[in-house]
């Protein structure tokens, strides 16, 4: 069984700013870090390879720095990774990045057919949870999303069977073989990796491809010129005010809270009729 994670390198979320000039994401002094979601992910790709056989492989998209995430995943347990890293990426929004990863996909599946592709719920930086089901269109393939636990995966007759997460507990289904999952973080717990996959991480060195080394790509297609969605603006929330105390007896009380509950409501009616 070929087992194929895309994963993507995301600034580290805590420590992030936003520059109030600018109302852009201020990563200077940032450290990048292999996205949450994808390290589970991973770790249920070498779990599955434990159970089933094959292989694992590892695809990302993004900057020459993007070669630490495939390390880290390396270092969780993978075989192999891909990096896509050309200008002619940069930019790119969810639309953009499915048709990239798409293209190396296909070369990948030149060389060994996939069974399964695996892919984080969402990128904590984005938290849009769109690029993976869009893989999974521009590969025909059907999109299994919020998977919290794989069940079970025949392979003679080309089936998974998995338990998708809904608000009040799960589902259960059935899908045909090559399909693609966006797994939960509660789908497994990731451990420390043994020091024999840190050192081949420290040493391993993963594939990269430009754009020039994917085949049938129309360039109009990625980054920026291939993104039809724009950030207009960022900003971050207004903290919360403390609590207001109401003094008094308990008739001036209520008349006091009667007063602050008329006048959120007219504001809320003025701002409303805007």
């Amino acid at each position: 069984m070929h087992i194929l994670v895309c994963v993507k390198q995301v600034p580290d979320t805590k420590i992030i700013k936003i520059d109030p000039k600018t109302n852009t994401l201020d990563r200077r002094g940032v450290p990048a870090i292999l996205n949450p979601y994808d390290t589970h992910a991973v770790e249920e790709a070498v779990r599955l390879r434990a159970r089933y056989g094959g292989k694992v492989s590892i695809l990302s998209m993004g900057p020459p720095q993007a070669v630490a995430a495939i390390k880290k995943c390396v270092e969780i347990g993978a075989d192999v990774g891909y990096l896509i890293s050309d200008r002619a990426f940069a930019g790119a929004d969810t639309l953009a990045t499915s048709y990239a990863l798409s293209r190396a996909i296909n070369r990948i599946m030149k060389e060994e057919p996939l069974d399964l592709v695996i892919c984080g719920k969402m990128a904590i930086d984005g938290d849009t949870g769109q690029v993976g089901p869009g893989v999974a269109r521009r590969m025909n393939i059907p999109p299994l999303t919020g998977v919290k636990k794989i069940v079970e995966i025949d392979e003679a007759n080309r089936k998974i069977i998995v338990h998708r997460k809904l608000e009040d507990g799960y589902e259960v289904l059935e899908s045909s073989l090559p399909c693609l999952l966006t797994v939960e973080k509660e789908i497994n717990e990731v451990p420390y990796s043994p020091l024999p996959n840190m050192i081949r991480a420290a040493r391993y060195q993963p594939t990269v491809w430009t754009v020039n080394d994917l085949e049938d790509v129309e360039r109009s297609q990625l980054g920026l010129k291939g993104s039809p969605t724009i950030v207009g603006k960022m900003f971050s929330p207004p903290k919360p005010e403390g609590g207001k105390r109401l003094t008094g007896t308990i008739d001036q009380q209520v008349s006091q809270l009667v007063d602050i509950l008329l006048k959120e409501k007219r504001e809320l009616l003025v701002q409303g009729g805007k």
